[in-house]
């Protein structure tokens, strides 16, 4: 069982590096975007310390079966516990109720010809090439060569000044590339447009084409901007305007013909040519009848109110033409395939695709690439905007994609992905190295690819509210899941993004795509626009967590992840498992998030998720129900040192979350007994925090914890995994 088998210090290590790079543990999370993925090692390390009595460190890396276990996720998100379980032969049934996490995790699962996709898709990208690869080539400034590919259009907003009407470019700062992938820092000169090389980015110098002085910094700021013509500020957003326009003022491109003997990357300004190649996609556009590009109004939404203030109303106005016109001609063709699971395939795809073919897209002026719309987990509006080479370029001798954010990358992303299912793998670092391990014998789907497989694996996944649904009582081994954290990234609003073109593009899912909109006001995170608060999100909780009690069978576990800043967004966790009559028989640390997230970084936040083991009927060690805040502290400082054991470095907001955990797990334990889980959800918010605030908060805790260096995290592992009697030993247990 979890309790007695989950190892921490080797969960975390894997867990740790898994984030850093999850697509290369996990390639097929590649499938489509979605947000906050925990690492599927972390599931892997749970489902196997469940239903295995072996080291986990043992059966880790070798082939596992659990056939005929049955696992479910009310609250399936991107899939990873659905995913893990599927793998290790489990029957599994997964709910949500946003239909972008339906369609993600169906079509991660499901078995896919991956020749025939190939085939398709390949055919797809040179179909696109022939009708509009011309728009996509620009003249090489050294060789001259007229056929190099753009990698990326920089485009920068305008606006028109309210007294003389001229054109104003809102540039935040003239730099367009530093020299940490590049020789030489590029910068715009703001006098004449052309581009100067230099090696000082504090000090540029001069324009080498005008003389004039280089800016750094640009005139845009605080939402003002100066006119160059009348000195007016001018401000903006301004909403009543419509949609940002915006101007062509850089590309960045690939040159084959003179690439090996050219040093850095390629830049230049528009030319002739590229401007015409941009009016000629105007040109098309405007006589290319629309059947699949979207024509929805954006919604009002805590996300995208931002998009309303920049003046967008439909989703449509978020992209250019050119990216328009290659999106429709991609639509028109993916909906002619016949096989069905390969069409379905490339409609993922190209909603995938969508979040790097749009204008609010930026450059990345470090790592000299496009950031899509989703890295910040936001709609952010930026001043200068990123088009990427929207067939992507291929670099025919490698056989690699250059570039970012093309049909060529999101074709080979999705290819890795599902050969993955095929072909899963672990990946271990003995002495440092890295090695891939094959895990023969397992695999990811529904059918298994092969001629001679010809078994069938139970995959059951529903596109409902899992508190709607009803499973037959006593018949779950496990629930496994990741639920929706209060207060959290606005996903349904971030979702639509991709939905309202989707759901154009899919015939065979009726009644998961006949809603206009994947928000639903039963949706559990916090939303100050759709009015939901504590209240709500601790109700709907409740109301899952009671449904899965009763399917599951006696001292089976439901298993969730969960981490906040706010020790008040735990006191739903405490009331839905009350009242689903469970207790919470571990809180387990592990990683879960990358550090360097954009969204995360610099914000205090945790990386560290506490996963709650909850069971009707079991044991706990009597050292871990700690009766006061010193013994809290304790428990923090083990759980500490095992997270050190494993190469993670703590942060003070990690030993926060994981002394919130402890404080649930013991205000469940106390208050079971007379819980009434009838009583108005006010008031049972206000028993688990009166509890908690008569027991003693994280101030008290912290005061209490060893610091780094004065931990055992130079002890022998075997210390940590096997501690003295002071930091708990299993068999001193009370029954539940």
């Amino acid at each position: 069982m979890i309790e007695k088998n989950f190892d921490i210090p080797f969960i975390a290590d894997l867990a740790l590096r898994e984030k850093q790079i999850q697509q290369n543990y996990r390639p097929i999370i590649a499938v489509h975007k979605w947000f906050a993925r925990r690492p599927g090692t972390l599931f892997r390390g749970l489902l196997l310390s469940e239903f295995l009595e072996k080291p986990l460190h043992e059966s880790f890396y070798r082939a596992n079966s659990l056939k005929g276990i049955k696992v479910a996720d009310p609250f399936m998100g991107g899939g990873t516990p659905l995913i893990e379980a599927n793998r290790l032969g489990c029957e599994i049934a997964g709910f949500d109720i946003n239909p972008m996490a339906y369609w993600i995790v169906k079509q991660e699962i499901e078995h896919l010809d991956l020749d025939a996709y190939l085939l398709a898709a390949i055919s797809l990208r040179e179909q696109l090439e022939k009708e509009i690869g011309h728009l996509y080539r620009t003249g090489c400034v050294f060789c001259g060569n007229e056929d190099a590919h753009v990698k990326y259009f920089l485009w920068v907003k305008t606006i028109a000044c309210q007294k003389c009407s001229k054109p104003i470019d809102l540039f935040p700062g003239y730099l367009l590339a530093s020299d940490a992938r590049h020789p030489k820092n590029v910068f715009l000169c703001h006098a004449c447009g052309q581009l100067t090389e230099t090696s000082d980015r504090k000090k540029p110098g001069d324009c080498r084409h005008c003389g004039a002085r280089i800016l750094t910094a640009g005139p845009a700021k605080r939402s003002r901007c100066e006119c160059p013509d009348c000195k007016t500020i001018n401000i903006f957003p301004n909403k009543l305007l419509g949609a940002p326009r915006h101007r062509l003022f850089a590309l960045e491109y690939h040159c084959p013909a003179c690439k090996e003997h050219h040093t850095g990357r390629f830049f230049k300004i528009p030319d002739t040519q590229d401007l015409v190649k941009a009016d000629q996609a105007e040109e098309r556009w405007a006589k290319t009848p629309a059947s699949y590009v979207p024509d929805d109004e954006i919604p009002s939404g805590d996300e995208t109110n931002r998009l309303h203030r920049w003046g967008y109303g439909h989703y449509r106005e978020m992209f250019n033409a050119r990216q328009l016109l290659g999106l429709e001609l991609s639509a028109q063709r993916i909906t002619r395939i016949a096989n069905e699971r390969v069409r379905n395939s490339l409609a993922t795809n190209l909603s995938d695709l969508l979040r790097y073919q749009n204008m609010l897209c930026r450059y990345d002026t470090m790592a000299l690439k496009s950031l899509d719309i989703f890295s910040v987990h936001g709609f952010p509006v930026g001043l200068v905007q990123c088009e990427s080479n929207f067939l992507g370029i291929v670099d025919p001798k490698k056989r690699i994609c250059i570039g970012s954010g093309g049909w060529a990358n999101i074709i080979e992303k999705f290819r890795k992905a599902k050969a993955y299912c095929d072909n899963p793998f672990e990946i271990r670092h003995p002495g440092g190295k890295k090695e891939i391990v094959p895990i023969k014998g397992e695999w990811i789907g529904d059918d298994p690819n092969g001629k001679h497989r010809a078994e069938r694996r139970s995959v059951a996944l529903c596109c409902k509210d899992a508190a709607q649904i009803e499973l037959p009582p006593l018949s779950l081994d496990a629930v496994l899941t990741d639920p929706p954290y209060f207060g959290n990234v606005q996903y349904a609003e971030l979702m639509d993004f991709c939905y309202v073109w989707l759901r154009r593009l899919i015939r065979t899912e009726p009644d998961a795509f006949a809603v206009l909109s994947t928000r639903n006001p039963q949706e559990l995170t916090g939303n100050e626009d759709m009015g939901r608060g504590l209240d709500h999100f601790a109700q709907g909780l409740s109301s899952v967590f009671q449904k899965m009690a009763i399917a599951l069978k006696p001292g089976s576990p439901l298993v969730f992840t969960y981490h906040h800043n706010n020790l008040a967004a735990y006191y739903p966790i405490a009331i839905a498992i009350l009242d689903a009559g469970l207790t919470c028989s571990a809180t387990l640390p592990c990683p879960a998030e990358m550090g360097a997230s954009i969204h995360i970084n610099g914000t205090g936040s945790s990386i560290i998720d506490t996963v709650f083991v909850c069971r009707s009927t079991g044991m706990v060690p009597r050292k871990w129900l700690a009766d006061s805040i010193g013994g809290i502290a304790e428990l923090v400082n083990e759980d500490l040192a095992k997270l050190r054991s494993g190469n993670v470095k703590p942060t003070p907001g990690d030993m926060r979350c994981i002394a919130h955990g402890h404080l649930i797990r013991l205000a469940i334990w106390t208050l079971r007994k007379n819980w009434d889980k009838n009583a108005d959800i006010n008031k049972r918010l206000l028993a688990v925090s009166s509890w908690i605030s008569g027991f003693g908060g994280w101030a008290e805790i912290e005061r209490r914890l060893l610091k780094p260096q004065d931990a055992f995290h130079d002890a022998p592992l075997f210390a940590v995994r096997e501690p003295s009697e002071k930091y708990g030993v299993f068999y001193d247990e009370i029954s539940f």
